[in-house]
């Protein structure tokens, strides 16, 4: 007896390293065929995720949502380590599936907006799935945060935010990820001031000066209510009138984003009055008459 609980603890802490492969479960046995249990047994799991895969990619093409959720719950199983299945099961659910529910499908409204909902968490809980399958792995990380700051896809901007942390401190080291950690920070309730430190750490590093990050950046600082005219401080911040009207603009118009947007108004007034915007090209009069659409497919 003694040696059957050396045994079981040694198992588990060699599958827990990712050492060896945790032993395939019962209701995966029973959604093979035959042939690629025998296989499995034989020590071939790779092989019959990959057969797996080409038969996931057919249910893919044919819209079968719910038996592609299946197909690659059973797929994880025989390749738990393997990031792109992880991946590609999680991108067709929260993004494919999702997508078809909100614009292709024939359901009544109210049943494909909870079906898109539901698509969306499945591909949530995936991606979850796997980063416990795979602790560690900064690129399921990012891909957990970038599903998770998607303002069309139930956006949870606080724990995107931690995804993007979590991700750089697994190792990542992407411009974007950084970039993308304070983007969601800034769109996190309460958490503005961990945003405008991130914010100011990032444009410390010319490499990292985008157009949005310096927009954000200059919105986020606005909520302080900072002494001097907006204008002033936009030019202080990007370095000439146009580059930071341009910007501001593209901020300005980018509703669905939900971007902070303190003091861009009064910034862009003023830049206008110094560049001489004419009227008619003026960034108000572009979103007032509707140069902006919405993205919502379930906007009335």
């Amino acid at each position: 007896m003694p040696r059957v609980w050396f045994e079981d603890g040694l198992n588990r802490e060699l599958r827990e390293a990712n050492l060896i492969v945790r032993p395939v479960s019962v209701t995966t046995r029973e959604k093979i065929d035959q042939t690629s249990w025998a296989v499995a047994l034989g020590g071939l799991r790779t092989l019959v995720a990959t057969f797996l895969n080409l038969r996931a990619h057919g249910l893919f093409e044919e819209t079968r949502w719910d038996e592609l959720g299946d197909a690659y719950d059973t797929l994880v199983d025989f390749a738990p380590n393997t990031r792109e299945y992880w991946l590609t099961g999680a991108w067709h659910q929260s993004n494919n599936a999702s997508s078809y529910y909100a614009h292709d499908s024939d359901l009544p409204p109210l049943r494909r907006k909870a079906e898109w909902r539901a698509a969306i968490q499945r591909g949530r809980e995936f991606l979850e799935r796997g980063l416990r399958n795979n602790p560690g792995d900064w690129r399921l990380q990012a891909a957990l945060g970038n599903l998770l700051a998607d303002t069309h896809r139930l956006p949870d901007f606080s724990a995107a935010a931690d995804a993007f942390s979590t991700a750089v401190e697994d190792g990542s080291t992407l411009p974007s990820v950084r970039r993308n950690q304070f983007y969601a920070l800034a769109r996190a309730p309460g958490r503005e001031n961990e945003a405008r430190k991130l914010g100011r750490e990032l444009y410390a590093d010319r490499t990292m000066r985008t157009p949005t990050l310096m927009s954000v950046l200059f919105a986020l600082e606005s909520q302080t209510k900072p002494a001097g005219p907006a204008d002033e401080r936009a030019i202080q911040l990007f370095g000439n009138e146009k580059a930071a009207y341009a910007a501001l603009s593209h901020l300005w118009l980018r509703t669905e984003d939900r971007y902070p947007v303190d003091g861009v108004a009064d910034a862009l007034a003023g830049l206008e009055r110094r560049l001489a915007v004419p009227s008619g090209d003026s960034v108000f009069w572009r979103k007032l008459n509707g140069s902006v659409p919405s993205k919502d497919p379930f906007a009335r």
